[in-house]
């Protein structure tokens, strides 16, 4: 699959809420995502990943905070800030 034929649901530059992970910061990047959760975060860039053919996930770099942290997200712990 390549990424031409899978469109992401967010862009570069477009402002997101970034929702909690439901495990309890499980992982290093579990926790820095509930450490943002219910803020405003930007997408920096994103990526995809293939772990089985037909199946791809995207992954996020999003800039939050007033230090501009960037911690990396999957596409299902973000929603559209309007």
């Amino acid at each position: 699959m390549t990424q031409n034929e899978v469109k992401p649901r967010y862009i570069k530059g477009q402002k997101v809420f970034i929702k909690p992970v439901d495990e309890q910061g499980v992982t290093r990047r579990e926790y820095s995502v509930n450490e943002y959760a219910g803020k405003v975060g930007e997408i920096s860039d994103y990526y995809y990943i293939s772990p089985r053919s037909e199946q791809v996930f995207f992954m996020y770099h999003v800039r939050v905070g007033k230090e501009r942290k960037e911690i990396v997200v999957y596409e299902d712990e973000l929603e559209p800030a309007f």
